[in-house]
């Protein structure tokens, strides 16, 4: 009996003293969107990563455009990520549904790559074919 009293009052102890890290902003992006803004900064941040120059000639700061594209302020957006960030399970699962999209877009952006230089090497081929053929007529004449 002393031990069913000893486990009831732990698993109440532990229930009643559980608080949120962080309370749920007034403003909170939904988690949704907050996977397509996630994504969008992902994609800039390969993008600076691979080629820091191409975003240093914008006129305009490419993060305060993707917060506008989504309607989110800088301060909605800090305050959401971090009540998201608090409970890590989920935001890890947030962060593998941003992960398997980017692995999802790569495969086609490198099928398309590999069907552009097919098209490109045609051209290639074409174009020798085409000058072999001018010479000989030149030749002729």
């Amino acid at each position: 009996m002393k031990k069913i009293i000893i486990i009831i009052s732990i698993v109440i102890f532990a229930v009643g003293c559980k608080k949120e890290l962080v309370e749920k902003p007034e403003r909170l992006v939904e988690r949704d969107k907050m996977i397509d803004i996630m994504y969008d900064l992902s994609l800039l941040e390969a993008m600076k990563y691979q080629n820091p120059m191409s975003l240093d000639s914008c006129d305009t700061n490419p993060t305060r455009f993707i917060l506008k594209k989504y309607k989110v302020d800088s301060l909605q957006f800090v305050k959401s990520n971090m009540y998201y960030a608090a409970d890590y399970n989920d935001y890890k699962v947030m962060f593998d549904e941003v992960g398997a999209r980017i692995e999802k877009n790569k495969k086609k952006i490198d099928s398309l790559i590999k069907i552009e230089e097919k098209k490109k090497k045609l051209l290639e081929k074409k174009n020798k074919v085409v000058k072999k053929d001018s010479v000989k007529v030149k030749e002729e004449l």
